[in-house]
C-alpha cells in the first residue's frame, strides 16, 4: 500500500485540483455569479449548487386534474360505436347523445331492449345499460371503471407535468399527488411562474384531421352540421390575419399525438415553425393519408382549436412534417416542448398559487454554514491533537473532500435543501472515519515493533476491507433513500452518497498519497502518531 504509481499520483492531483476549481464559484455571491455567467465563456466552471424551495424560495402550485373530461370522451366513443352497432343490427332509435355522465337514447321498439347489453359488450366492457319499460336507455360507467379512469388520469398527469417542468430547466421539483384529484407542484427558484402555469394549463392534445370541405362554415355556424363533422375555432396567433376564424372538421382522426416521437422549434423561410416526427406506425398512417388525399386540406388540431389547415400538395413519406402559423420564437419553443412532453390525459386547473420567499432560506443557509464550519473546525482540531502530523494531513484531505462534494453537486446541478445541508454536515463527521481506522491500525502495528514502512503498509492494507464494508453499507441505505424517497429526502440521499464516495477518495487515495510522499522524502525511524 506504500507503493504509489506515478499515473495514480497524477490522477489524484488532477481530481483534487478539478474539485477546487469547480467548487470555487460557490464561494461567491449568487447574483454576481449569475452576471459573470452571461459574460464569461461557456467552458468555464461557473455553475453553483442549486438551492431548493426551502432555501431560495420559488412557486407553489396546487392543480386539479379534470378527469371528468375523460369520462365524456369515453362516452362519446361509446356513442359512436353504438350508433354503428345499432344500424348494423337494424334497431331503430331516437335522441342518441350525452346527458350528464350518461349516454341516453330511446328505442323505437322497446321489446328489443334485451339486445343492448350484447351490443355494448362489443364496444366497451366498462359500461352498463339501464333499459326502461318505455324503451329509454341510459348507459353509464361502472364504479370500478371510474376509479381506474381517475387513478390513471392522475398518474399520467404527474408524469407529463414532471417532463414539462424538467425541460423548463428547474431541478428536482417536488411533484406529488394530493388526495384523489389534485397534484402539488413546488418549483424552486422559478422566476417566471406565469409561463409555467400557461404550459401546465395546456392539455397539448394534438390530432391531424381532414377538413370537411363539403359543409360551408356559415351553415355550421347556423347549427346545421352533418354527422361525423364538428365546428372548431381557428387558434392562430393573430386571428385578424387568419384565413378563417372557424373550420368544419371531420371527427375521424388521421394520426394522434401519441404517435409523435419528437418536435423541435426551427425556421422556414425566416419564420418560426415547429418540425415534428412520427413513429413508424404514425408515419405510415400519415404517409397513406397524404398519398390518397392530394389536393385536400387537413387540419392540425391542438386542444380543440385549429392551429393550421394546409393543403396536401404531394405525398409526404417518412412521417416528418412542419407546423407553420403565426408563431413567435417563444411560442414555437413552447409548442415543441408541449408536444415532446406528451398530451395531458385531462385538463389541469390551478386551484392555488403561492410564492415562497427566501427569508427563511437565508437564515437556514447561515445556520447550515455555521454548523458546517463549527463541525469542520472541531474535527480538524481533534485529528491534529490526536494524530499529530498524520492528523494534519487528514485535515487537508477533509478540505479537499468538501471541495469535491460541492464540485459534484454543482456539475450535476443537484438541488440542495435543508436535509441536504444536514447530509453535508454528516459527511464532515464521517469523512475522517476511514482515517481514524487506518491511523489506529498503524498505531497498533508500531506498538508491535514494526518499522515505519511496514506499519504504514499494514495499517492501510488491513483497514481497507473494514473501510469499504462500512461505507458500502451506508451507500446502500442512501441509494434506497433516493429510490424510494421524494423531494428533500432525495436531496439528503444525493449529498450523503456523493459525500461517501468523496470521503473514500480522500482517505484511501489523497491522504495515503500525502503519507507516502512524506515517508519517501523523510525516511523516518519512527512514526509520529
Amino acid at each position: 500500500m506504500v507503493h504509489f504509481p506515478r499515473w495514480l499520483t497524477v490522477l489524484v492531483l488532477i481530481v483534487s485540483l478539478c474539485g477546487v476549481i469547480y467548487a470555487a464559484p460557490n464561494v461567491f455571491d449568487r447574483d454576481r455569479m449569475a452576471g459573470l455567467a452571461e459574460e464569461m465563456p461557456d467552458w468555464l466552471p461557473l455553475k453553483q449548487v442549486n438551492l431548493g424551495l426551502d432555501l431560495q424560495g420559488g412557486s407553489h402550485l396546487l392543480l386539479r386534474v379534470g378527469w371528468e373530461t375523460l369520462e365524456g370522451e369515453r362516452l362519446q366513443a361509446v356513442i359512436d360505436g353504438l350508433r354503428r352497432e345499432l344500424r348494423t343490427a337494424g334497431i331503430g332509435y331516437t335522441g342518441l347523445g350525452v346527458s350528464g355522465n350518461a349516454a341516453v337514447f330511446t328505442l323505437r321498439d322497446p321489446s328489443r331492449g334485451g339486445e343492448i347489453d350484447g351490443l355494448l359488450a362489443e364496444i366497451d366492457t366498462d359500461v352498463e345499460a339501464e333499459v326502461g319499460g318505455d324503451g329509454s336507455v341510459r348507459i353509464v360507467f361502472t364504479e370500478a371503471a371510474l376509479e381506474v379512469l381517475q387513478d390513471n388520469a392522475i398518474t399520467q398527469s404527474i408524469e407529463i407535468v414532471r417532463r414539462r417542468i424538467d425541460e423548463l430547466g428547474t431541478n428536482e421539483p417536488n411533484i406529488q399527488r394530493q388526495g384523489d384529484e389534485r397534484i402539488l407542484v413546488q418549483l424552486p427558484g422559478v422566476d417566471d411562474p406565469q409561463r409555467v402555469k400557461e404550459l401546465l394549463g395546456q392539455t397539448a392534445k394534438l390530432t391531424f384531421q381532414f377538413v370537411d370541405e363539403n359543409t360551408p362554415v356559415q351553415q355550421a355556424l347556423a347549427g346545421n352540421l352533418p354527422p361525423g363533422s364538428e365546428l372548431m375555432p381557428s387558434t392562430e396567433a393573430d386571428l385578424e390575419d387568419a384565413v378563417e376564424t372557424h373550420y368544419v372538421i371531420r371527427k375521424n382522426i388521421i394520426v394522434g399525438g401519441e404517435s409523435l416521437i419528437d418536435a423541435q422549434p426551427t425556421f422556414q423561410d425566416n419564420e418560426p415553425v415547429v418540425s415534428f416526427r412520427f413513429d413508424s406506425v404514425g408515419g405510415r398512417k400519415f404517409g397513406e393519408a397524404t398519398r390518397e388525399n392530394v389536393g385536400r386540406r387537413f387540419a392540425i388540431v391542438l386542444d380543440g382549436g385549429v392551429i393550421s389547415a394546409p393543403v396536401i400538395r404531394s405525398y409526404i413519406p417518412g412521417g416528418n412534417g412542419i407546423i407553420s402559423g403565426s408563431f413567435t420564437v417563444q411560442s414555437a419553443t413552447d409548442l415543441a416542448l408541449l408536444l415532446r412532453s406528451g398530451a395531458l390525459p385531462a385538463p389541469l386547473t390551478v386551484l392555488e398559487e403561492r410564492s415562497v420567499g427566501p427569508g427563511l432560506g437565508a437564515d437556514s443557509i447561515a445556520a447550515g454554514q455555521t454548523a458546517s464550519l463549527i463541525g469542520l473546525v472541531v474535527v480538524i482540531v481533534f485529528m491534529v491533537m490526536t494524530y499529530g502530523l498524520f492528523g494534519l494531513m487528514a485535515a487537508g484531505a477533509l478540505l479537499i473532500n468538501l471541495c469535491l462534494l460541492l464540485a459534484v453537486l454543482s456539475v450535476l446541478q443537484a438541488t440542495l435543501t435543508l436535509p441536504g445541508i444536514a447530509g453535508i454536515v454528516l459527511t464532515v463527521g464521517m469523512a475522517v472515519d476511514a482515517n481514524v481506522l487506518i491511523f489506529e491500525r498503524i498505531r497498533e502495528e508500531v506498538a508491535n515493533g514494526r518499522s515505519p514502512i511496514s506499519a504504514i503498509d499494514a495499517g492501510y492494507s488491513r483497514a481497507l476491507t473494514t473501510i469499504i464494508d462500512s461505507n458500502f453499507t451506508t451507500l446502500i441505505a442512501s441509494v434506497l433513500l433516493f429510490a424510494l424517497g421524494s423531494g428533500p429526502v432525495k436531496g439528503f440521499a444525493v449529498t450523503l452518497s456523493v459525500g461517501i464516495l468523496s470521503s473514500m477518495f480522500a482517505a484511501l487515495l489523497l491522504t495515503r498519497l500525502l503519507v507516502v510522499t512524506w515517508l519517501r522524502r523523510t525516511r523516518p525511524s519512527t512514526v509520529p502518531i
